[in-house]
């Protein structure tokens, strides 16, 4: 296994340094059908510019499909806390990146996730890493709202769950329809949300410039 500093360095005071894990076998087997890819092209694959693509994209590939590797019940299970709280908890604006299955082209937006505590709560950073894990990896954005919400459900059992998501989608957007400015929304609900009222708060809280 390879790690690699990327010298991204810290990010303000937090402290944090992002280390990209690569599977060498994966790399290389990956390196040597991206060069025969760009061989097919009709480029010259041996030019400067592109005599090192086939291992940057082999990397690229491991990073942005990295969900795979990635347990997102035990990323809610590693901070689940004990609280005696039963109203709506919301993380809004999750941004997120993913790569259509259809086309492997990227998608892009933000998701909005909500739960109502049932005994249980989890860190609030768990909820966007929950969004990582299934986001990267190759999806379908109605999956993917479905696979937030259904884990939520799982792990903390709560009064109810709700997942909103919005993005953009690349394949629509350069080939195919070419529609620069569409936006596809996607919703998926559990227990208290299914009533109007809460569902409709839900979405008025996520609308609202609160912060």
């Amino acid at each position: 296994m390879e790690i690699i500093n990327n010298g991204l360095g810290e990010h303000n005071s937090c402290g944090y340094t992002r280390i990209d894990k690569f599977n060498d076998e994966t790399t290389e087997k990956l390196s040597y059908h991206y060069k025969e890819i760009l061989k097919l092209t009709g480029d010259d694959y041996e030019r400067e510019g592109l005599v090192d693509t086939p291992l940057r994209v082999a990397k690229a590939m491991q990073f942005l499909l990295q969900g795979y590797d990635q347990d997102p019940e035990k990323i809610i299970k590693s901070a689940l806390f004990k609280e005696d709280y039963k109203e709506m908890v919301i993380v809004k604006d999750i941004e997120l990146y993913s790569l259509c299955e259809h086309h492997m082209i990227p998608f892009f937006g933000k998701a909005h996730v909500a739960y109502i505590p049932n005994g249980h709560i989890t860190g609030l950073s768990k909820i966007a890493r929950v969004v990582e894990a299934f986001a990267r990896r190759l999806q379908i954005q109605e999956r993917l709202t479905m696979q937030i919400r259904d884990c939520i459900e799982n792990t903390l059992s709560p009064l109810g769950v709700a997942v909103v998501i919005e993005a953009q989608h690349m394949c629509m957007q350069m080939r195919g329809v070419q529609k620069q400015n569409s936006v596809t929304t996607t919703s998926a609900f559990t227990g208290a949300f299914l009533r109007t009222a809460t569902r409709e708060e839900f979405i008025h809280l996520i609308g609202s410039k609160l912060h």
